[in-house]
């Protein structure tokens, strides 16, 4: 088995991977695995943009308030004052680094959008467009930088670690290769993001599948929160379309949600109508679509001028126009689906995870920043600071040094595909997402989710032999990956008996003091997996 050995390996490659690469790279050799091309990522798909206190209107305290707020009890106060507080700085580093955000008319000052649960215009944004113009800077900048490697098509499997648990580095399949490779490293740092694609309907491009969270647990790592899944209200709902996120800025600009009848519903749910957090608004659809039949409710801004749509979301005008909706003469059908997880690997601002060795950050980390339902437009924002103190910490010469006596799980081998038919994989690669999207939604109940738990184990059990008998494929890590932090969600989910933010069970429909803390899983705690 090849060995490669450098200061630090980065495994994801979106803006928390590659902005704390970028300053790495300043002190020691980094290597960023990505097992795609390197800029797909859901950096790469985020169209709201980035939340940060830049106007005159607007402070650090509202800011905090507002993340709090949505977070429902949940919310680590100290850590949301880092990161809003030091949010501004990151924001420039980026426009240094070519990052480019719209403007006023003149040049003075930020056009910043206003989303769902902000009390005042906070969001920097590119049009439609920001998560691109993010990537492709950062890609650009790590491009030039000495001291990275970037990856392609390698796809991280395990960590390796050792009988004190600490993490010297990963097992790494090379797709292209067709071989298996040990990366060791003085740090191992996850930033795959998140597991969308768990489910049958998501906003998220085809490789979020929980790498990160698995590994880490699998390794012995604390994984925290994970019954908290954002569902963004809207997504494009249409046969060909996929994964056609309608940002939740078009309600920020005045986009109305109406049920197939054409009637506004929203203030009958919320007072805030279409700017309440996403929560309230995923659930609200939910329940239209339920008394109704309907399979998609409409979101209308056929209101404004064209010209000026075309100009605010040149992404989602376009996009829309192939499948024949013109926004600014139609609603658009839209539906919620997965977006954003709100638990992860359990670190602190500084990416510490409670392993040795092992550091996380991203949407694959879970800080406390968003509680049990993170604001719009802050996910970004977190990823750069926690990147930003990661790096700071990895400079100061903190953690692991050694790289002797490593041991680790079972080392994986390549398989023949011939000996494997994918029908298996593809039959319960579906049956995980549809099982996940039928019996572990917006809405939840005990009884579902004790289906949910019986039907995931079979398959895990599964998918664990057949993995050990015919070797690793990239479809077949993916498989493993979702079906076991499906399974984490569930279990997490039934270990919270009341309905908070994200979470929301019909047998406890109120929120209950007693839950107002973190969940937890850990290898070996009797979990189950």
């Amino acid at each position: 088995m090849d060995t490669v050995r450098t200061d630090v390996v980065v495994i994801g490659s979106g803006i928390a991977g590659l902005f704390l690469a970028l300053k790495v790279s300043r002190f020691a050799e980094v290597i960023v695995l990505t097992k795609k091309m390197s800029a797909e990522s859901n950096t790469f798909y985020a169209q709201g943009g980035i939340a940060s206190v830049m106007g005159s209107t607007d402070s650090f305290d509202l800011h905090i308030a507002d993340t709090m707020a949505a977070g429902q009890g949940l919310c680590k106060f100290d850590s949301v004052e880092i990161m809003v507080r030091e949010g501004p700085g990151m924001v420039r580093e980026l426009i240094e680094l070519g990052v480019r955000f719209n403007r006023e008319e003149g040049g003075e000052g930020f056009q910043l959008g206003r989303e769902g649960g902000h009390s005042a215009p906070r969001i920097l944004h590119y049009g439609d467009l920001t998560g691109q113009e993010v990537e492709s800077s950062l890609l650009g900048a790590v491009n030039e930088a000495e001291r990275v490697t970037l990856c392609s098509d390698h796809m991280a499997i395990d960590l390796i670690v050792d009988d004190r648990k600490r993490v010297h580095g990963c097992f790494v399949l090379d797709r292209e290769g067709g071989k298996v490779k040990k990366y060791i490293a003085r740090h191992t740092v996850i930033a795959t993001g998140g597991a969308g694609k768990i489910y049958l309907y998501t906003s998220n491009p085809d490789i979020a599948t929980g790498d990160g969270i698995a590994m880490a647990y699998r390794g012995g790592a604390t994984i925290t929160n994970l019954e908290f899944v954002q569902f963004h209200p809207t997504c494009l709902y249409h046969p060909d379309a996929k994964s056609l996120l309608i940002s939740e800025t078009l309600r920020g600009e005045g986009a109305v949600l109406k049920n197939l009848g054409g009637e506004e519903f929203m203030r009958q749910y919320d007072e805030r109508a279409e700017l309440a957090p996403r929560d309230i608004v995923a659930r609200a659809i939910d329940r239209e679509m339920k008394k109704s039949g309907d399979k998609h409710v409409l979101l209308d801004i056929s209101h404004r001028r064209p010209s000026w749509l075309k100009s605010r979301f040149p992404f989602i005008y376009e996009n829309c126009l192939k499948y024949g909706i013109d926004i600014g003469r139609q609603p658009i059908p839209v539906v919620p689906a997965a977006h954003y997880m709100c638990g992860g690997i359990r670190v602190d601002m500084n990416g510490h995870t409670d392993l040795d060795g092992l550091l996380a950050i991203g949407e694959a980390a879970c800080t406390g920043v968003h509680g049990a339902n993170r604001l719009a437009s802050n996910s970004l924002l977190e990823a750069l600071v926690v990147s930003h103190r990661c790096a700071a910490w990895l400079e100061q010469g903190g953690g692991v040094t050694g790289r002797e006596g490593v041991y680790g799980l079972d080392e994986p081998f390549v398989g023949d595909p011939k000996t494997l038919e994918t029908v298996i994989l593809d039959h319960d690669w579906d049956l995980t997402r549809r099982v996940m999207w039928d019996y572990v939604g917006i809405v939840r109940s005990e009884e579902r989710l004790g289906i949910a738990r019986a039907r995931i184990a079979q398959i895990q059990e599964t998918v664990e032999r057949l993995y050990h008998e015919y070797g690793v494929s990239g479809d077949m890590v993916e498989l493993r990956n979702i079906a076991l932090v499906s399974g984490l969600v569930v279990t997490s989910a039934l270990s919270r008996k009341e309905s908070r933010g994200l979470h929301y069970m019909i047998d406890y429909p109120n929120p209950d003091p007693a839950f107002e803390r973190d969940t937890g899983l850990c290898l070996g705690d009797g979990s189950g997996y």
